[in-house]
Formats: C-alpha cells, structure tokens, sequence
C-alpha cells in the first residue's frame, strides 16, 4: 500500500473528521456565509440523497452514489468509515467510551436483510417513512437541526447579549429557531440510541439498523482490496479482534466478513505481527459467494418519522373584541418553492432538515401528519411561526436529494404555492368595526388590497379583497393576521404548484388614514 498501517488508519482518521466538520458546517452556518456550489460540494457523495436526486431525473448532477458504490467496489465499505457523518459520529462516541466498549465477533445475522426488506416494502407500496428515518446522513442532519443548532442559536445570542453590555457588537443576534418537540424527541431518541450503540457495541446500528450499510456491505462482499489474515504469521494474540468495532473478524475461523468490515483499519494498525494485510480478492479462487436474493431489494424515495407543525404564534397584540369563531378549513399543506408538487415532494425528500437549518424567515418547520403518515416530518411551510421571504430561495439551492428544485428569485416570486383565503366573519374589521390592514400591508405582490367596506355605514372601513391572479403563497399575510384563535386569511397549498401573474409595477394602494395610528 506503501504506507505504515498506523499510517493508513490516521489518514482515514483525518478524512472522515474533514467530512464530518465540513457537513456540520452547512447545518450550522449561522452567518450563511457559505455559497450553495460548496454545500452541494461537501454533500455530493451523500449516499441516499444523492440515490433519490439520481433517480429522479438529476443524472450526472446527482451521480455521487455511483461514484460511492465504485469506491465500494475496488475499496470495500470506504464511505461508511469516511464520508458518512454518522459514522464518524458513532467512532468519536466509542473513542470517548474507551476500555467500556466491548468488541468480539459477531456472526451474521438476518436482522439487517430483514430490516431491509421491509425498508423496501414500505417503498414499493410508496411510504419512505422506514427508510429515511434510518438514513444515516438524515438522522445525523436532523440530530444537528433539532439539537444542535438551536443550543449554538442560544450561545451566540447569549455571547452577543454580553458583548453588547460593553458596547461591542462584533456578534450579531440570529433568530431563535422554532422548536417542535416530537422533531426534538426524534432527534433525541436517535442520538441516544446510536450514541449508546457506539459506546457499546461499535459499529452495531452500520451493520445492523442502516439500509445503506447493509446494500454496501453486499456490494463490498465482491471489492477487489480487502483484508485477510495470514496464517502463518497470525498468532491468535485477539489484538485485532479487540480493535474491530464491526465485530467482523473470526479468528477461530481465521477469517474477515468483508461484507460487515467498515474498513477503519483498526485492526492493520492492532496486529504486532502484520498478520492482518491486504488481499487482492478476485485472485482468489474460493471468492465470497453473495446471495443474489439478498441484493434484490432496491432503494427508491424518501421521508422521515415525527414532526410536530411550529407552535410559535405571532406575538403582535390583537384588538379584537372576542375570539375568532370559524376555523380556516385549510384543506393541504404548503410545500417549499421550487418542490414543483407534494406528490413529488414526498417522494424525494429525505427529512434532513438542511433547508429547515438554512431557512432566515424559519417558516420551514417538521410536519406532523400534513402530508400523510408517510410524510412525517418532511419540512412544510408553517405560516403562524413565520412567511416565506419573497426574494429568498436558500432552500431550492442546498437541498441534496432535488426534492426542492433550484429556483431563480424571479421564478420564485412567480410560483404560486397556494390559494389565499379570506374568512370575512374573522376579520377585525368585520367583527369589530376597525381598521386593521395587516394582511395588505405584508403581501409583497399586492394579491390582498383593501377596498372600501360595502357598508354604507361604514365608509371609514376598508376591509380586504384577494386577487386571486397575483397571490403565491408566501404566507405573509396569514403570518401577520392579529386574530386569534382562528385568522382571518390563510393560504391554503396547492397539490400542483402553479404560476401567478407578474406583480404589478404599482399596485393601487388605499391609505387607511394618514393621521392614524397603525392599531396593534
């Protein structure tokens, strides 16, 4: 190989932690000072996102599994040891757990296949709920979404808050993320199992629990370079057995499963006798035979598990003289500019909560049951925690899977996302007899205007109207309705997302009363 195997071991060492913090980055950019072609960089050889995005229609663009299964071919299970964040992840856990870990081998069990088969089931019948809640770089996406970056959100505000005291602003204040607790216990529940597997057990949830383990392990079953023992120089001192945290090695047996090796070469940097070395695998003439039924199973789309809709409320106070009676009866959720469809949202999104991460308005949040039991925590656009910026398109520019479209600003502020629409027997100025406007004043396209109540009694009103030709769907005037329980307009989504007409250069603007004060 032409290098010491302690040597090999600290280059992969090096590689996977250049992975792993690069991939952190891009969640946890508080500043969003990366560009989209670096995050799309960093992400390319992310198996399953980089599977879906190829799939659907993406080609070379989106080619980095077929690059990930070559490397799996000549090298066995690099990704898992290298590239994979969770990965890395699970060895820092065990590294930090230490002598408390307890490596031997394992023999091959049917877990894993069956775990996988009904991963595939669920996505023949059309549910990705199985798969993307096992995918190893969503759940390490939304572990640093859910928990991580909110708790950083916390330490810089509380940084930039102490700065402040001494006149120092060289740390700017972010915007407090929208919690949704079942998305946190979700994230919470992964890490403490997979932290807990690590510590214990090594790479048991790779080469049990992970879809995309179990298809390269099969794949790695025919690589070309691999490890075997020596014979004649092994002296069964169990060194590189201790060291193996796959549990792949059988010394009794004198043998390595390729198919479960992570090849973290551990054991090449264990053995004091150099037994354990590399083999050229199609030289030999009693190769693993791979079960072909196994392999049959194919990976196709995606989504996750437990989300919970932002619970955030807007804060502005409401003049209204008692609570709103008639429920918005909206009858779909809103999917991301440039997701094109829910169908087609739902098929490709994996719940990896980068764009929720990257999202500066924060109106992305973990769904719950809106887009159906398959759907669960796939990112929806929550209209009471925030609107959708009407020149921003953050999210279409770093979602990995392509389940989210890469949009221009002028394509965005032309892709109609929902109908709006107004429930006069809510509004304040109907209930009340006062002005209000809020909705008006937020709508960047003009598509809400306030006309003259049709009152004759109430000529001093302006109530709102909706244009139906110019709305999109961003949500700012349902985020900015003051009444409560139930606004006054709401925008319901669109199955199919349409196209508005161009805004109007100078839309027509009624003045409630320049002498007045805006009421809340």
């Amino acid at each position: 190989m032409g290098m010491k195997p302690g040597h090999l071991k600290t280059v992969r060492v090096a590689l996977s932690l250049v992975f792993f913090g690069l991939t952190a980055l891009v969640f946890l950019d508080l500043a969003s000072v990366i560009p989209p072609w670096f995050t799309g960089g960093i992400l390319y050889l992310q198996f399953i996102p980089s599977l879906l995005a190829f799939m659907h229609g993406a080609a070379l663009g989106a080619a980095g599994w077929l690059f990930v299964v070559a490397l799996t071919v000549l090298f066995g299970r690099v990704y898992c040891s290298t590239v994979c964040p969770l990965g890395t992840l699970q060895d820092a856990i065990g590294f930090t757990a230490g002598k408390r870990r307890r490596f031997h081998f394992r023999p091959a069990g049917t877990l894993r296949y069956a775990i996988a088969a009904v991963t595939a089931l669920l996505l023949v019948g059309g549910s990705g709920l199985l798969l993307n809640l096992l995918d190893p770089f969503s759940a390490f996406g939304r572990i640093l979404a859910d928990l991580v970056r909110p708790a950083v959100i916390v330490i810089n505000n509380v940084t930039a808050a102490a700065f402040e005291q001494f006149g120092q602003y060289a740390v700017s204040r972010k915007q407090w993320a929208v919690l949704t607790p079942l998305a946190v216990g979700v994230a919470a529940t992964t890490l403490v199992v997979v932290g807990w597997l690590a510590a214990r057990r090594g790479r048991l949830y790779c080469n049990t629990v992970c879809p995309v383990g179990t298809l390269l392990g099969l794949v790695s079953r025919i690589s070309w370079l691999g490890l075997g023992i020596d014979h004649d120089r092994c002296t069964k001192c169990g060194r590189c057995v201790r060291a193996c945290k796959a549990g792949c090695i059988d010394l009794a047996r004198m043998r390595l499963d390729a198919g479960r090796c992570v090849a973290c070469y551990n054991c090449l940097a264990a053995c004091p006798e150099g037994a354990v070395h590399f083999e050229n695998r199609w030289r030999r003439a009693s190769a693993v035979q791979v079960d072909q039924g196994r392999r049959d199973f194919l990976l196709h789309s995606g989504v996750s598990l437990l989300g919970l809709a932002g619970l955030a409320e807007n804060n502005a106070t409401v003049l209204q003289s008692r609570p709103t009676t008639v429920p918005e009866a909206v009858t779909g959720p809103v999917s991301p500019p440039g997701s094109i469809s829910i169908e087609r949202f739902t098929s490709l999104c994996t719940a990896c909560h980068l764009c929720v991460s990257v999202c500066p308005s924060r109106v992305l949040s973990p769904s719950l049951l809106e887009f159906g039991p398959s759907g669960m925590m796939q990112p929806r656009l929550d209209f009471r925690a925030s609107y959708c910026n009407f020149e921003c398109t953050l999210c279409s520019q770093v979602c990995p899977t392509g389940a989210i479209q890469l949009l221009t600003v002028e394509g965005k502020k032309r892709t109609q996302l929902g109908v709006t629409r107004f429930i006069k027997e809510n509004c304040v100025v109907f209930t009340d007899n006062t002005n209000c406007g809020a909705c008006s004043e937020h709508c960047p396209t003009k598509a809400v205007r306030m006309v003259p109540h049709p009152n004759p009694l109430n000529r001093a009103l302006f109530i709102p109207e909706v244009h139906a030709d110019y709305y999109i769907g961003c949500g700012a005037c349902e985020h900015a309705c003051p009444t409560r329980p139930f606004k006054a307009i709401c925008v319901d989504g669109n199955p199919v997302h349409a196209r508005s007409k161009k805004p109007e250069p100078t839309a027509p603007e009624i003045k409630i009363n320049d002498t007045e004060d805006f009421p809340f």
